[in-house]
């Protein structure tokens, strides 16, 4: 009988795949990105009011924003390539750590302000301040949370899951504005969010710091992902079928505009300034078509309702749609911005809460179809061991939409309706004539490297 050659034997032998992220895991990084994102809406959900109540200009609280935005822009990227070195989990806590301290600190400012313990410009500036946390340290945790779930799944399902996490943004967004009415309590009165999401962060951290197990590497990392200490598979090497090419090679350091990440950041911030100017004027056109200025505390309950279906209908395009059609990110893409232009266009002219709500749901459901396909897009088009400077460059150019396009937005809108959702409107036109000719195939991006 012939002798077998063992390398045609072990050729022939089917390499077993890596295990997908646990549950358990996944879980705890829904939650850590799921508590941000119910904080911040239902921050958002309260401003509107809050500012009316202090006599502050709405361009004025759009802009409060801003300083926070751009050091999330600078810091995002730099919090991602650290976590290359010192671990996911690491710079998870950093962000809910600075998730916490921004919320509690703006919570006590604008308390403070409404109390007349400070005048309303001196609060809105404190305000501004204390939610540079966020933007400074806050922006650890999204890179973090990505990079990790795209380092450990399959190419051709990494839409599907950088999705799921994306959706905890959008659940988050529905329990934030559902909750933030229940939460203005006596005492406390408007600022009861911001308090009440602080110590929901501190419980988020805890879990983490409890159930996540460590993975700070012991070595820097050089082109090459290692599986975790705690990973089912050998740290020696890697034996899932996609890594085998993309880990030959070492990483240089990703710049926003380079060929392979171009047509997506582009995209990406286009549309990014698109959503950030609708959120920024939704709240005070609540406030504006339904009258409700001179009541400015009875606005809550509204622009939260609004909000709250406006994220629904992202759940519904992140947990349904892109699942069940099995959308790449290029079909994503194109498909989320030509809704969201048709849903903005709506809210132009809505002008009761039912027709309010529907335009925004409208609007929402194209956002949360464009957000998950731009971010799985920016993700394909790198190699694994660059997943963590990749997800920095995601969150920075998500950071960038919100430096000044909700300022503009709301001044654009003070000026005239048409003005502010016309250049809306305007943005997700040029997305979609850019996209089309420049972003890849979904077919090129997510076939397997062998």
């Amino acid at each position: 009988m012939s002798e077998r050659d063992p390398s045609s034997q072990l050729a022939a032998t089917p390499v077993p795949r890596q295990r997908s992220i646990s549950r358990e895991r996944m879980a705890l990084l829904f939650t850590v990105m799921l508590v941000t994102a119910a904080g911040n809406t239902a921050m958002q959900s309260v401003m509107p009011s809050i500012g009316t109540a202090l006599d502050i200009d709405d361009v004025w609280i759009s802009l409060a924003y801003s300083w926070s935005a751009l050091l999330w822009v600078i810091c995002a990227p730099l919090w991602a390539e650290r976590s290359d070195r010192r671990g996911r989990k690491a710079m998870m806590a950093v962000g809910l750590i600075g998730f916490i301290a921004s919320m509690a600190l703006c919570g006590l400012a604008l308390w403070m302000g409404l109390a007349g313990l400070l005048t309303g410009t001196a609060a809105l500036i404190a305000f501004a301040i204390a939610r540079s946390l966020y933007g400074g340290f806050g922006s650890a945790a999204p890179p973090a949370v990505q990079a990790y779930v795209a380092s450990r799944t399959p190419r051709a399902e990494r839409t599907q899951a950088l999705s799921l996490i994306a959706s905890s943004f959008g659940l988050g967004t529905v329990i934030g504005p559902a909750l933030a009415p229940l939460m203005v309590l006596p005492f406390v009165g408007l600022t009861g969010p911001f308090i009440i999401f602080a110590l929901i962060g501190l419980v988020a951290l805890t879990a983490l710091r409890l159930r996540l197990p460590n993975d700070e590497p012991q070595f820097p990392a050089r082109g090459q992902t290692y599986d975790a200490p705690y990973a089912g598979g050998s740290t020696s090497s890697h034996t899932d079928e996609d890594d085998e090419d993309e880990e030959e090679v070492e990483p240089h350091k990703l710049r926003w505009f380079e060929p392979r990440l171009r047509p997506w950041v582009t995209v990406g911030l286009i549309g990014g300034h698109a959503q950030a100017m609708v959120l920024g004027i939704t709240g005070f056109l609540v406030l504006d078509r339904l009258g409700l200025r001179a009541t400015p505390a009875d606005g809550t309950g509204p622009v939260g309702l609004v909000l709250m279906c406006g994220a629904i209908a992202t759940l519904l395009a992140q947990w349904g749609i892109i699942p069940r059609f099995d959308l790449g990110p290029r079909a994503a893409t194109l498909s989320g911005i030509a809704i969201a232009g048709a849903g903005v266009a709506y809210l132009g002219v809505a002008e009761n809460l039912h027709a309010i709500a529907l335009a925004y749901a409208i609007a929402s459901l194209g956002f949360g179809l464009f957000r998950p396909g731009t971010t799985a897009g920016t993700s394909l088009a790198v190699t694994r061991a660059e997943q963590g400077q990749a997800s920095g460059i995601v969150a920075s150019v998500a950071g960038a939409s919100f430096i000044y396009a909700p300022a503009l937005g709301v001044w654009l809108y003070g000026h005239s309706d048409w003005l502010g959702f016309g250049l809306i409107v305007a943005l997700c036109l040029a997305v979609f004539a850019y996209g089309w000719s420049a972003l890849q195939s979904d077919s090129t991006l997510t076939r397997d490297r062998r």
